[in-house]
């Protein structure tokens, strides 16, 4: 097999690509996989590359095995570079830490992941920035927020629970005017479905854990960034060092190979049970960006070139004890958090108690879902159950 060209690739398609990015089977003996490199000490061969460094030379550095994702994955977003973060929310952390200091002032959307607001609220609190949320909907008028010393914009689209669509363009536009970075948690729509860089996104957050993975086994975080704010990026990670565990990167390296086919799976499934519920009169709103009765459905076709399994419904009204009545029988649904594996999964939320830019009134109980490889008249069947219990504890 000849190594392919960088001629050669600039005309695969992008499924083709994430097949052979990150792989150099020449540097591994011809094993098609890069194997899992565990270690701290790295050895020189003289005192002369031990003063002027070498390819790796440390664990907290880097290995073959986290230079392959690194590299693959930012191929895929469209990235200058990547880092590689044990968690998700990690992730989310040393995106924010590599953009602000001491003074700062930011702008969170009020639909952000919640841990991200409990970070800003008391770390970055801590630390002398200022956090500001802002509605959602907000486009390019968010410039009329932005002061003298804001340094960061967060978006995340859709929103992680109530999935508000974001006008990612108009605000990296109206941030770049004035010199603000753009941080992205882009975890439900992934690269493949949102190039965030495009899009005019700096830095971009994934939750490996979830699609990267796909079989809820590993904890993974990601940031990809533009070229820059790559540097300032890989120098915060350097400092903190925060290393994902080699067994869990070589997990998303394999799993980046089949991602698309699972995200386009995940979209199909995801669709149909929401469309489904559109039909049951125990719902109220369906909150899913591709469907054409979502508010932010234009934004979402403009924009993303898929959906995936995750989505949020709103009940009519119900007692707290006929919604848990539903729940607690379903036997395909479980009950828990994190999403983009293979098995389906329901949680109940509430984003009242801690939205402070916009108020949280959906008029009924929340739940989201996500949506797995079950059959779809297995997942059906699973819910009319439940909801036939939520009728019987009315």
């Amino acid at each position: 097999m000849t190594k392919l060209t960088p001629d050669t690739r600039k005309t695969l398609s992008r499924r083709t690509r994430m097949i052979l990015a990150g792989r150099n089977p020449e540097e591994q003996f011809g094993f098609l996989n890069t194997p899992i490199y565990r270690g701290s000490t790295v050895l020189y061969p003289n005192a002369e590359a031990l003063s002027h460094g070498q390819r790796f030379t440390y664990g907290t550095k880097g290995t073959p095995t986290t230079e392959a994702l690194e590299a693959a994955w930012s191929e895929l977003a469209g990235a200058a570079g990547t880092v590689l973060a044990p968690s998700g929310l990690a992730a989310i952390t040393v995106a924010m830490l590599a953009a602000v200091k001491a003074g700062d002032h930011i702008l969170v959307t009020d639909s952000a992941y919640r841990p991200t607001r409990t970070f800003c609220d008391s770390f970055l609190l801590k630390m002398g920035v200022e956090t500001q949320y802002y509605d959602p909907a907000l486009k390019g008028e968010i410039a009329e927020l932005i002061r003298p010393n804001t340094s960061v914009i967060v978006v995340e689209a859709p929103g992680s629970q109530s999935f508000e669509m974001q006008d990612i363009p108009a605000i990296s536009e109206a941030a770049h005017a004035r010199g603000v970075c753009v941080i992205m948690d882009n975890t439900w729509a992934t690269p493949f479905f949102f190039p965030p860089h495009e899009r005019g996104v700096d830095m971009a957050v994934e939750a490996g854990t979830k699609y990267l993975s796909g079989h809820s086994d590993m904890l993974m975080g990601l940031v990809s960034a533009n070229a820059a704010w790559f540097p300032k990026l890989r120098a915060t990670y350097d400092i903190f060092a925060m290393c994902p565990g080699a067994e869990d990167v070589f997990l998303a390296l394999r799993g980046l190979r089949s991602m698309e086919l699972r995200l386009r799976e995940a979209e199909k499934q995801g669709l149909a049970l929401a469309q489904w519920m559109t039909t049951r009169p125990e719902v109220k709103d369906v909150l899913h960006p591709a469907l054409p009765s979502h508010p932010g459905h234009a934004i979402w076709k403009r924009d993303f070139s898929g959906s995936s399994g995750l989505f949020s419904v709103i009940l009519h009204p119900a007692p707290r004890a006929a919604v848990h009545a539903m729940l607690d029988g379903l036997e395909l649904f479980g009950l828990g958090y994190s999403w983009g594996g293979y098995e389906s999964l329901v949680i109940p939320f509430d984003c009242a108690p801690y939205r402070t830019a916009t108020t949280w009134a959906p008029g009924g109980p929340a739940l989201r879902f996500q949506v797995g490889n079950e059959d779809l008249v297995d997942l059906q069947a699973d819910l009319e159950r439940g909801f036939a219990r939520l009728k019987a504890a009315m």
